[in-house]
């Protein structure tokens, strides 16, 4: 039991942490440092989940009967997901967006979120990748939906509530079949037991298996945006106050990739390099959809005027970027994969962070409010052209070495198919640049309007910003330690 209870050290500190803040936030009331005092305790509970990290048994073996696992990609994801809730709470902390008297409820609900995730990527059993997937979309809807009384928060919540119940139930469904024909619900010994209902040749039961695997697909593919279950993300993102949305878009897409990682990878043996159970063609299903998730976000945000909009469909994107590496499913993709996400949290948290400051200083947040931003606040400036930069993916940024190692993985699996699957990154990647550059233009190369406000960064905003700003060009010139981590996460695959 007590190993157990180990190898689940930071949830039940995140647990612990909740129940912390709720019970804070009642005892606090109105005093005036609320938002502060909470915002500390917050901290203090994700810093002692860190902590834990160094209690984890060694060896990393599954615990509570198999159900989680502590092997590598559990580890690293974990500690990704606890630097994205950090930034959260720092952000709602800061913002104008977040009532200071229910900054506890924000505080609460995201860290809810993140002990969802946490639990995600360690599942190996369906049932627990289903209850985890619940504990991280239920606490996002309320977030999505934070702002009472505002039409777009409200209608963001709905759209976000109703796509994924829909994608839930489809899931269900599919693992209801996977449990059927293989009985077991362990993703280890899915994969045999399809290996041997298939091997008689029968075609009710690949078709069975076909059907179940898409079904169940809908869920992974709802929670990472990918297309056609995007439909949800945009408005999401727009109408959700400015630090969910930033959430959102980093924490939740990345621990449903490293949940898919484990469905295909673990569950399906899928890789270009073995025969997937069952004989469905997951790489091949999966880069198609890598294709079409990618084209798709790139060009729709391309006539986009709303900036948090224009993030929403460069998240769908680059959620096709990172499918293109589990569709690959050898162990360099998949160590691609968790290079990549590290790197793309660092440049989306900080492209949404100067979106709050300037949205908290103009109260809009299309691009004819960044015009002439330079010349009203040079460093918010200087600082958002690195992470739309880094975003597109051009050197000596972060982003081009995340999205060399992708392109690589793809190639290196040395068939047609994923030639033209890594040309079409190239391709999507220039087409990036397009409207990434539509931003930089304003805030460089454009006047400001008559009586636009000077955009004065508070400094803990500055800090924020420098903080996530120096990785992301360190790393584009020194990237060693990261991939050095992401190969052990890909250990799993080894």
């Amino acid at each position: 039991m007590l190993t157990n209870l180990l190898a689940i050290g930071p949830e039940l500190v995140l647990t612990l942490t909740v129940v912390l803040v709720l019970i804070a936030d009642l005892v606090i009331g109105d005093r005036p440092a609320r938002r502060g005092s909470l915002a500390v305790l917050s901290f203090a509970g994700l810093a002692a989940a860190a902590a834990t990290f160094f209690l984890l048994p060694d060896g990393g073996p599954a615990a509570f009967g198999g159900l989680v696992s502590g092997d590598g990609l559990g580890v690293f994801f974990r500690g990704l997901f606890l630097v994205a809730a950090f930034f959260g709470v720092a952000f709602g902390a800061l913002s104008d967006e977040i009532p200071v008297e229910r900054f506890g409820e924000y505080a609460a609900m995201l860290l809810a979120t993140t002990l969802g995730m946490s639990f995600l990527v360690q599942s190996q059993n369906l049932l627990m990748i289903l209850l985890s997937l619940e504990l991280v979309s239920l606490p996002s809807y309320v977030l999505a939906g934070f702002r009472r009384g505002d039409s777009r928060s409200s209608e963001a919540a709905l759209k976000y509530v109703l796509y994924g119940a829909a994608a839930s139930g489809l899931m269900l469904y599919g693992f209801s079949l996977l449990y059927g024909m293989a009985g077991t619900l362990d993703l280890s010994a899915i994969g045999p037991a399809l290996n041997a209902k298939a091997a008689g040749g029968s075609v009710g039961i690949r078709a069975g298996i076909a059907l179940a695997a898409l079904l169940s697909l809908a869920g992974f593919g709802y929670k990472v945006a990918a297309v056609p279950f995007h439909q949800w993300c945009p408005d999401v993102y727009e109408g959700a106050p400015t630090p969910v949305t930033a959430f959102l878009s980093v924490g939740p897409k990345a621990a449903g990739v490293a949940a898919l990682i484990r469905f295909v990878v673990i569950g399906f043996g899928a890789s270009v390099a073995t025969p997937p159970a069952g004989g469905l063609p997951w790489p091949v299903l999966l880069g198609v959809l890598a294709m079409a998730t990618m084209t798709l976000g790139n060009l729709a945000a391309i006539p986009q005027d709303n900036v948090k909009r224009l993030l929403a469909y460069s998240s769908i994107a680059h959620a096709g970027y990172l499918l293109m590496g589990i569709a690959v499913g050898t162990p360099d993709a998949v160590q691609a994969v968790a290079v990549y996400l590290p790197i793309y949290l660092l440049m989306n948290l900080g492209a949404f962070l100067a979106v709050m400051a300037v949205r908290a200083k103009t109260g809009s947040e299309t691009i004819a409010d960044y015009r002439g931003l330079v010349a009203r606040s040079p460093a918010l400036s200087i600082a958002l052209a690195i992470f739309l930069f880094s975003l597109t993916g051009l050197p000596p940024l972060a982003g081009f070495i995340g999205k060399f190692y992708l392109f690589a993985a793809v190639v290196k699996a040395g068939t047609p198919f994923f030639y033209v699957l890594a040309i079409v990154g190239v391709l999507n990647s220039v087409v990036s640049l397009f409207y990434y550059a539509r931003l930089v233009k304003a805030m460089f190369l454009e006047a400001s309007p008559d009586g636009a406000p000077a955009v004065l960064v508070p400094v803990p905003v500055g800090l924020l910003l420098a903080i996530l700003a120096i990785p992301t060009l360190v790393l584009g010139l020194w990237w060693s330690p990261l991939a050095d981590l992401a190969a052990r996460a890909a250990g799993i695959v080894g």
